[in-house]
């Protein structure tokens, strides 16, 4: 199993695979994504997502009624550790360009999100988001040779 490797300092893009990965506790990625959040915790780096990962990651348990999940999501995204940033009209702008390069909406907005944010790097588990230019991205099973 590789490691991933984090910037020194600045903001890191969390995509929704990488929250539903640590609140539900899936493995391998929790062990990989150990050092993301004790810099995080840290303030070595700084987290954040859009407010779209909240929509991605309580659909399944407000689907499912899973009352102790939801608050797990919610406690999480609220976490001080964690930055959620809101779907502008600029971000929409960007996205919209993003969608050109074949990206699905919700992909769209979430690069779009890390790139205004000027992210060190955008943590996910989709290979779509090689597409995106000056997107600086980890994908979880590459790291993890899957």
């Amino acid at each position: 199993m590789g490691s991933l490797t984090l910037p020194p300092a600045g903001p890191v893009y969390i995509d929704a695979n990488t929250v539903i990965y640590a609140v539900e506790r899936i493995k391998p990625y929790r062990t990989l994504l150990e050092p993301l959040w004790k810099a995080a915790y840290a303030q070595t780096i700084s987290l954040f997502t859009s407010e779209l990962t909240w929509l991605e990651t309580l659909t399944k348990p407000l689907r499912d009624q899973n009352t102790r999940l939801e608050a797990l999501f919610r406690a999480f995204l609220t976490a001080q550790e964690i930055t959620l940033l809101p779907a502008t009209l600029p971000l929409w702008e960007q996205a919209a360009h993003l969608r050109a390069l074949g990206l699905k909406t919700p992909d769209a907005l979430h690069a779009a999100t890390g790139l205004a944010g000027q992210c060190r790097l955008f943590v996910t588990n989709d290979p779509i988001f090689q597409r995106v230019p000056g997107l600086p991205i980890s994908i979880l099973n590459a790291v993890l040779n899957i």
